[in-house]
C-alpha cells in the first residue's frame, strides 16, 4: 500500500492547491480564505502558488472555472439520457434538486463568489460566464421545444433556477428545486 507522501508527491502542486481552494472557498468564501490558508492547507510553499497562478485572484478565476466545466459536464450527461426538450429542460431542475439535497451545499459557488467579488472584478466576469451558458442551453432547449419565444423563456427557466439556488441556500428550503420544476413544466409549450 503506497503512503499518503509518496501519492501527494504524485498529485501537482497546482492541483493540491486547485483542491484546497474548491474546499476551502466553497466551505468559507472567497474574501475569508486567505492565500496562507490555502497554501498550508495544500502543503505546497507559497512559491507554488505564484508559479502556477500568479495572484490569489487568479486561482480562484480557476476555480470558479473548474466547478463550472464539472457542471456542464454533470447537466450533459444528466440531459444525454433524455429524450425531449422539455424533459431535458426538468432534467435541468432534477438535477438541481440532487444538488441541494446533499450534505455539504452551501448555495450556488457563482452566486456566492459574485456576491463576495463586486461589480467590477474579474471574478464577478468569471461567474457570468457559467451563468450565460445556462441560459444559452435553456434558450436552446426552448427553441427545440418550440416556444413561442425562446429567448424570454430561456432567461425565465435561469430565473426559476436562481432562485431556486438561492431558496434552498438561504432559506433552507430543500423543495425549491421541485417547486421550480413544477413551474417550468407549466411554462414549456
Amino acid at each position: 500500500m503506497e503512503s499518503q507522501t509518496t501519492t501527494a508527491r504524485r498529485t501537482s502542486a497546482r492541483e493540491r492547491l486547485l483542491a484546497a481552494a474548491d474546499e476551502l472557498f466553497y466551505a468559507n468564501g472567497i474574501n475569508l480564505v486567505g492565500i496562507d490558508r490555502v497554501i498550508e492547507h495544500a502543503g505546497v510553499a507559497k512559491a507554488s502558488l505564484y508559479d502556477c497562478f500568479g495572484s490569489k485572484e487568479e486561482l480562484i478565476r480557476a476555480y470558479l472555472k473548474g466547478r463550472a466545466d464539472k457542471r456542464q459536464a454533470r447537466i450533459g450527461e444528466r440531459l444525454a439520457g433524455l429524450k425531449t426538450p422539455q424533459e431535458k429542460i426538468l432534467g435541468v431542475f432534477d438535477l438541481l434538486a440532487e444538488i441541494v439535497n446533499q450534505t455539504d451545499y452551501r448555495g450556488c459557488v457563482f452566486q456566492r463568489a459574485s456576491a463576495e467579488a463586486g461589480m467590477s472584478s474579474v471574478i464577478k466576469g468569471t461567474c457570468d460566464e457559467p451563468r450565460a451558458w445556462l441560459r444559452s442551453l435553456f434558450t436552446e432547449l426552448a427553441q427545440a421545444a418550440k416556444a413561442a419565444d425562446p429567448e424570454l423563456l430561456g432567461r425565465q427557466l435561469v430565473f426559476l433556477y436562481d432562485g431556486a439556488a438561492l431558496a434552498a441556500s438561504v432559506d433552507g428550503d430543500r423543495n425549491a428545486p421541485q417547486a421550480a420544476r413544477v413551474l417550468a413544466a407549466q411554462m414549456l409549450p
